[in-house]
Parts: structure tokens; sequence; C-alpha cells
């Protein structure tokens, strides 16, 4: 029987006309506007796409296909998230499917709050690993041996090795940390960030760790890129509130935008 993944493969390539892409990017709604760096883009809405995530956050969301400064690339805009349905896999499809497309790395992107003192607002942080303490895992109940994955390197050092170089010739400024993902909506509270603290987090957020396993599972290297908001509850003054259309994330898309770019044409 062919799996939900395989037809949304084969739909894609069905329009395809780039060939294999070398990256794909996972786009959170506020980073939506890195997809504009493709050239005559073929779009495909998630709804169309079978294993894709179906959810009121997902009903507009696109999985684009294009060429940026002539390189072919895919990117994911929007992405199914944990606290909207409580179900860690949401993104489990979508990975798969770009693993039988044959795309040879993923980037995903994150807003994320900073306990970091030298991570401000507007930072950009390359993830170096994650630390999942709610025990929650996107491959409970899934089937195989391939569910028992080594998460060593998640967070792929020559990737990470890539995009500090095309971070230098964008003239983009990029940290490293250890991501902490905590399930959202509500922020965390200054106990939990000060917990985060102590276990060696320097930034928390509520993506990317479930697409880091996924893509372990599907053997295809993958990165996380954060954009920093602000500082966590009780941390350096930090009060988080909703709102992400305020300057410091705005900046810090605006240069995220430009890394993508420089790490597209340095492949």
């Amino acid at each position: 029987m062919t799996s939900p993944a395989q037809k949304a493969a084969d739909i894609i390539k069905s329009r395809n006309w780039i060939g294999a892409a070398e990256a794909a990017f996972i786009l959170g709604r506020n980073f939506a506007s890195i997809a504009d760096l493709v050239e005559n883009p073929t779009v495909f809405r998630y709804a169309d796409l079978p294993g894709f995530p179906q959810t009121p956050s997902t009903a507009d969301c696109e999985l684009i296909v294009g060429l940026v400064d002539g390189a072919p690339a895919i990117f994911l805009k929007g992405r199914g998230n944990f606290f909207e349905t409580g179900d860690p896999s949401l993104m489990a499809g979508p990975i798969e499917t770009l693993a039988l497309l044959g795309v040879r790395n993923i980037v995903a992107t994150a807003l994320a709050l900073s306990v970091r003192a030298d991570l401000v607002p507007s930072s950009i942080v390359a993830l170096t690993d994650h630390i999942n303490f709610s025990g929650l895992n996107p491959l409970i109940g899934a089937t195989g041996d391939d569910i028992f994955v080594n998460m060593n390197e998640a967070y792929d050092k020559r990737l990470l090795r890539r995009i500090k170089l095309s971070a230098s010739g964008g003239g983009v400024t990029v940290h490293e940390g250890v991501f902490m993902w905590f399930s959202g909506p509500s922020f965390e509270t200054p106990a939990e960030v000060k917990i985060a603290r102590q276990l060696g987090a320097d930034l928390l957020g509520w993506s990317v760790a479930p697409e880091a396993i996924l893509a372990r599972r599907f053997g295809v290297p993958f990165a996380g890129l954060a954009v920093i908001t602000e500082f966590g509850a009780g941390f350096s003054g930090g009060n988080p509130v909703a709102d992400f259309t305020r300057g410091p994330a705005v900046a810090g898309v605006v240069a995220l935008k430009r890394l993508v770019r420089a790490f597209i044409k340095a492949r």
C-alpha cells in the first residue's frame, strides 16, 4: 500500500520542473516572507498533500518549489504546532515526504525566548542541541525499528559550519545555543525559565525539537535557526507577550532571510 508521504511526493514530482532540491526550509508563520525568495514558484496547498497537517493554522499553508538564485529549493510555508492538537508528530508526513523527494538538508526556523544575557532580542541563533524535558516524542506509537534513533549530532555539524560561513558572507551575525522545547501556548513561568537555565538551555521555544527527531528518523541532516523575540519570564526583565510583529522579531526575520539566501548559494 502506498503511504500518504509517497502519495504526496508523487503529487509534487508530477509538477516539479526543477529536479531534486538540495535544501528544504520549514518556515514558521512569522517567517513566511522568506519564501518570497523563490523564482517562478510551484505551489502546493497542505490541504492537497496526503499526510500533511490539517489544523486551523495550516488551512492556508503551502509547500513551495522553485529556484533561488538558480538553485532548486523547497519551502514549507507554515507548520503544524503541537499546542494546537497535542500531537507532536504533526510534521511527520511533510518530513517523510521531503526525504522521499531526495532533499539532502532540512533547515527549520522558529521564534524563541532567550535565557542568556548576550542573546538579545533580534539575535539569530543556530541550534547546537535541544532539551526535550517534557518526555513527549513524535515517534511514540510509530512502528518499525527506525524509531529507535540516535540523537547524537541531531543538529548536523556540517550544516552548522555552512550556516556560519553563509552568515559571514551575508553580513549576518549568528550565535550558537541549546534549545529547550516547551509545549506552549502559555509562556513559561519564571520558575520554568530558571530551571531551563540550570539545565543548560540558552533559548526556549514551542517547535523545532519534534522536527529534529523526525528528520533523524528519516535520515535527513537537520539544522535549526531561531530568532530571539525577547527574554524569558523573570530573566533580565523578560515579560513575554504574543505580539510577534514588533521590531526585534521583524529585524531578526529580515536578517534571517539574507542568511537563507546565502546558505542556498553556498551549496
